[in-house]
Protein backbone atom coordinates (compact mmCIF):
# COMPACT_ATOMS: atom_id res chain seq x y z
CA UNK A 1 0.00 0.00 0.00
CA UNK A 2 1.37 3.39 -0.88
CA UNK A 3 2.39 5.57 2.03
CA UNK A 4 0.17 8.38 0.75
CA UNK A 5 -3.09 6.43 0.89
CA UNK A 6 -5.81 7.53 3.29
CA UNK A 7 -6.05 5.95 6.68
CA UNK A 8 -8.96 6.02 9.06
CA UNK A 9 -8.42 8.81 11.59
CA UNK A 10 -7.51 7.63 15.05
CA UNK A 11 -9.23 8.79 18.17
CA UNK A 12 -11.69 7.63 20.77
CA UNK A 13 -14.55 7.54 18.27
CA UNK A 14 -12.54 6.01 15.39
CA UNK A 15 -13.91 8.64 12.98
CA UNK A 16 -17.40 9.02 11.57
CA UNK A 17 -19.49 6.31 9.99
CA UNK A 18 -18.91 8.03 6.63
CA UNK A 19 -15.14 7.93 7.19
CA UNK A 20 -15.18 4.24 8.10
CA UNK A 21 -17.44 3.35 5.15
CA UNK A 22 -15.27 5.30 2.73
CA UNK A 23 -12.18 3.55 4.12
CA UNK A 24 -13.79 0.19 3.33
CA UNK A 25 -14.90 1.28 -0.14
CA UNK A 26 -11.38 2.54 -0.84
CA UNK A 27 -9.59 -0.58 0.32
CA UNK A 28 -11.92 -3.61 0.34
CA UNK A 29 -12.61 -4.42 -3.29
CA UNK A 30 -11.47 -6.82 -5.99
CA UNK A 31 -8.16 -5.93 -7.66
CA UNK A 32 -8.49 -2.94 -9.93
CA UNK A 33 -12.26 -2.64 -9.55
CA UNK A 34 -13.40 -0.42 -6.68
CA UNK A 35 -16.97 -0.98 -5.58
CA UNK A 36 -19.61 1.58 -6.48
CA UNK A 37 -22.56 2.52 -4.32
CA UNK A 38 -24.81 0.93 -6.94
CA UNK A 39 -22.91 -2.36 -6.84
CA UNK A 40 -22.89 -2.66 -3.05
CA UNK A 41 -26.55 -1.67 -2.76
CA UNK A 42 -27.54 -4.20 -5.44
CA UNK A 43 -25.49 -7.03 -3.92
CA UNK A 44 -27.02 -6.47 -0.49
CA UNK A 45 -30.56 -6.00 -1.81
CA UNK A 46 -30.39 -9.01 -4.16
CA UNK A 47 -28.86 -11.23 -1.48
CA UNK A 48 -31.72 -10.47 0.86
CA UNK A 49 -31.54 -13.77 2.73
CA UNK A 50 -27.77 -13.57 3.19
CA UNK A 51 -27.99 -9.93 4.32
CA UNK A 52 -30.99 -10.23 6.64
CA UNK A 53 -33.62 -9.01 4.18
CA UNK A 54 -32.09 -5.54 3.95
CA UNK A 55 -33.05 -3.42 0.96
CA UNK A 56 -30.51 -0.71 0.27
CA UNK A 57 -30.53 1.95 -2.43
CA UNK A 58 -27.59 3.57 -4.15
CA UNK A 59 -28.85 6.98 -3.02
CA UNK A 60 -29.10 6.00 0.65
CA UNK A 61 -25.63 4.47 0.58
CA UNK A 62 -24.33 7.68 -0.98
CA UNK A 63 -25.90 9.69 1.85
CA UNK A 64 -24.23 7.41 4.42
CA UNK A 65 -20.88 7.84 2.70
CA UNK A 66 -21.08 11.62 2.45
CA UNK A 67 -22.37 12.06 6.01
CA UNK A 68 -25.87 13.33 5.14
CA UNK A 69 -27.24 10.26 6.94
CA UNK A 70 -25.38 8.97 9.96
CA UNK A 71 -27.80 6.75 11.85
CA UNK A 72 -28.74 3.72 9.75
CA UNK A 73 -30.72 0.86 11.22
CA UNK A 74 -28.82 -1.95 12.92
CA UNK A 75 -29.92 -4.22 10.04
CA UNK A 76 -28.26 -1.94 7.47
CA UNK A 77 -25.08 -1.80 9.54
CA UNK A 78 -25.03 -5.58 9.89
CA UNK A 79 -25.51 -6.00 6.14
CA UNK A 80 -22.71 -3.55 5.31
CA UNK A 81 -20.41 -5.18 7.87
CA UNK A 82 -21.14 -8.60 6.39
CA UNK A 83 -20.55 -7.35 2.84
CA UNK A 84 -17.15 -5.90 3.77
CA UNK A 85 -16.33 -8.77 6.17
CA UNK A 86 -15.68 -6.55 9.18
CA UNK A 87 -17.23 -6.59 12.65
CA UNK A 88 -20.35 -4.44 12.91
CA UNK A 89 -18.67 -2.71 15.85
CA UNK A 90 -16.15 -1.26 13.40
CA UNK A 91 -18.93 0.56 11.53
CA UNK A 92 -20.59 1.63 14.77
CA UNK A 93 -17.31 3.03 16.10
CA UNK A 94 -17.74 0.77 19.14
CA UNK A 95 -14.35 -0.91 18.93
CA UNK A 96 -11.45 0.16 21.08
CA UNK A 97 -8.66 1.90 19.18
CA UNK A 98 -6.58 -1.29 19.28
CA UNK A 99 -9.49 -3.39 17.98
CA UNK A 100 -10.16 -0.90 15.17
CA UNK A 101 -6.45 -0.96 14.31
CA UNK A 102 -6.57 -4.78 14.07
CA UNK A 103 -9.51 -4.58 11.66
CA UNK A 104 -7.66 -2.02 9.55
CA UNK A 105 -4.48 -4.12 9.69
CA UNK A 106 -6.47 -7.04 8.24
CA UNK A 107 -7.79 -4.74 5.51
CA UNK A 108 -4.24 -3.55 4.69
CA UNK A 109 -3.06 -7.18 4.62
CA UNK A 110 -5.81 -8.15 2.17
CA UNK A 111 -4.96 -5.15 -0.01
CA UNK A 112 -1.28 -6.12 -0.02
CA UNK A 113 -2.13 -9.72 -0.87
CA UNK A 114 -3.84 -8.57 -4.08
CA UNK A 115 -0.38 -8.00 -5.55
CA UNK A 116 0.79 -11.29 -7.03
CA UNK A 117 4.45 -10.43 -6.38
CA UNK A 118 3.77 -9.72 -2.71
CA UNK A 119 1.91 -13.04 -2.41
CA UNK A 120 4.78 -14.86 -4.12
CA UNK A 121 7.34 -13.40 -1.70
CA UNK A 122 5.17 -14.28 1.30
CA UNK A 123 4.48 -17.81 0.10
CA UNK A 124 8.14 -18.47 -0.72
CA UNK A 125 9.07 -17.64 2.86
CA UNK A 126 6.69 -20.25 4.31
CA UNK A 127 8.62 -23.10 5.90
CA UNK A 128 11.93 -21.26 6.06
CA UNK A 129 13.57 -21.16 9.49
CA UNK A 130 12.72 -18.08 11.58
CA UNK A 131 16.26 -16.72 11.33
CA UNK A 132 16.04 -16.82 7.51
CA UNK A 133 12.66 -15.07 7.60
CA UNK A 134 14.23 -12.43 9.88
CA UNK A 135 17.05 -11.99 7.36
CA UNK A 136 14.52 -11.53 4.55
CA UNK A 137 12.77 -8.91 6.66
CA UNK A 138 16.06 -7.11 7.16
CA UNK A 139 16.79 -7.16 3.43
CA UNK A 140 13.33 -5.79 2.62
CA UNK A 141 13.74 -3.05 5.27
CA UNK A 142 17.09 -2.08 3.73
CA UNK A 143 15.52 -1.82 0.27
CA UNK A 144 12.70 0.29 1.72
CA UNK A 145 15.23 2.61 3.40
CA UNK A 146 17.22 2.98 0.15
CA UNK A 147 14.00 4.00 -1.61
CA UNK A 148 13.04 6.43 1.19
CA UNK A 149 9.99 4.35 2.05
CA UNK A 150 8.91 3.93 5.66
CA UNK A 151 10.30 0.81 7.35
CA UNK A 152 6.71 -0.18 8.09
CA UNK A 153 4.25 0.35 5.21
CA UNK A 154 1.65 1.50 7.76
CA UNK A 155 3.77 4.55 8.55
CA UNK A 156 3.67 7.65 6.43
CA UNK A 157 7.20 8.98 6.70
CA UNK A 158 10.67 7.84 5.67
CA UNK A 159 12.51 5.46 7.98
CA UNK A 160 14.45 7.03 10.75
CA UNK A 161 18.13 6.13 11.18
CA UNK A 162 18.29 2.94 13.18
CA UNK A 163 14.85 1.76 12.01
CA UNK A 164 16.45 -0.67 9.58
CA UNK A 165 17.32 -3.88 11.44
CA UNK A 166 21.05 -4.38 11.72
CA UNK A 167 21.82 -0.66 11.25
CA UNK A 168 22.53 1.80 13.99
CA UNK A 169 21.92 5.53 13.96
CA UNK A 170 24.57 7.35 11.99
Amino acid sequence: MAATEDRTPRGADGGTLATRLNYLFTHMHPPGAPYTNAHVAAEISQGAEEYGGVRLTEQYLSMLRNGRRANPSPDVLRALAKFFAVPVGYLLGDLSPSQAERVEEEVRFLVAMRDQRVRAIALRSVGLPPEVQDSLGTIIAQFRAQMNLPADPRDGGPPAPGDVPGEGAR
